[in-house]
């Protein structure tokens, strides 16, 4: 049987113009709809998708827009460029779970190849170099490491050469996407290219709704769970477009940048606000099993919430406005569903 996609509500519509900026430097940028985006070899499927916004705009808030460089990203293809995607996958001194990382999602099919995002102060051993890019011996993708010479978080959206797809798939190095989920998320974004379609959900709303104040607090999965509403699809596990790499590396704010190595968290809510500030949009969530094979992070520190809610502000005040958009859209394989 052919599968559907389901999406549970529709997302919210975007203007055909929006402002972008704050303070004195704004400017006035026409957002464009990219053409008809047809499936993948892998996902010869019927998608059933409700109303889902796929606008992408050229420049990012903050910066003047580069008129010339909009135009020549306007000739180029958008969204399913390539025969698949990319596996980005974000490593640090964890090389048993790196290696089963490898060897998972090298052997999926749809996989153009795996990047390997390295930040490490000593470059990878020749050892550990053999063992991870034979993970992919018996026909999988091919592996590479991609070096930096600092640790940064930023690290993980630097651009990266020779990518061939416009698809990325950003994941952390412990977590297993079982394929046939994977495949299915792909065909989500397929549907809206513009968009973070993800399987990890997050949430923000207003300390107090009723003040002049605009004070956020960070919602963890019990949020999302409990309203049944979501702001952010973290990069943990989220597909989108190559394009974020160069505008969060290149037409971001640095303060942006330098707040997340200064504080060495929150690279994923910047990334989820300068998508949602670009597309006017939400993310989509797609609900799926994935499964943790480490036991520590980041997000297992103590005091890690009220972290992420500073950022919230933070970066709000960067922006001048809240740019994330709540939604209750989810997309479902009902092949996998009771209901739908």
């Amino acid at each position: 049987m052919m599968p559907k996609l389901l999406l549970q509500a529709a997302a919210a519509a975007v203007a055909d113009r929006r402002w972008y900026g704050s303070g004195g430097r704004r400017g006035y940028l026409p957002l464009r709809h990219p053409p008809h985006v047809a499936p993948g070899r892998f996902t010869a499927c019927l998608l059933a998708v409700a109303a889902v916004t796929t606008t992408f705009a050229l420049a990012l808030t903050l910066h003047r827009p580069d008129l010339s460089s909009a135009a020549a990203y306007a000739a180029s293809p958008r969204g399913g460029g390539g025969a698949g995607y990319a596996v980005v996958i974000n490593t640090w001194k964890r090389y048993d779970l790196l290696r089963r990382s490898v060897a998972h999602y090298s052997g999926c099919g749809g996989v153009d190849a795996v990047h390997v995002v390295w930040s490490e102060p000593e470059e990878p051993t020749e050892e550990l170099r053999g063992s991870v890019l034979n993970c992919s011996d018996g026909g999988g993708a091919g592996v590479r490491f991609v070096i930096n010479a600092e640790d940064s978080l930023n690290n993980r959206f630097r651009p990266i050469q020779g990518l061939t797809t416009d698809a990325i798939f950003s994941v952390d190095d412990d977590l297993i996407v079982p394929c046939s989920t994977l495949r299915f998320a792909f065909a989500v974004w397929q549907s809206a290219p513009s968009a973070m379609v993800g399987f990890v959900p997050r949430m923000h709303w207003l300390a107090d709704p009723g003040s002049n104040a605009k004070e956020y607090r960070y919602g963890s999965w019990w949020s999302v769970w409990w309203t049944g509403t979501y702001s952010m699809v973290l990069s943990k596990a989220s597909f989108f477009h190559r394009q974020y790499l160069d505008l969060y590396t290149n037409r971001m704010l640095p303060s942006i940048r330098d707040y997340v190595n200064e504080n060495r968290n929150c690279e994923d809510i910047a990334m989820s606000f300068l998508v949602a500030n670009v597309t006017g949009s939400p993310p989509i969530w797609v609900q799926g099993r994935i499964f943790e094979i480490g036991s520590s992070g980041i997000s297992s520190l103590k005091g890690h919430d009220l972290q992420r809610s500073k950022c919230l502000n933070t970066f709000s005040a960067m922006y001048g406005h809240m740019p994330l958009v709540a939604t209750r859209v989810k997309a479902v394989d009902s092949r996998t569903s009771w209901f739908w």
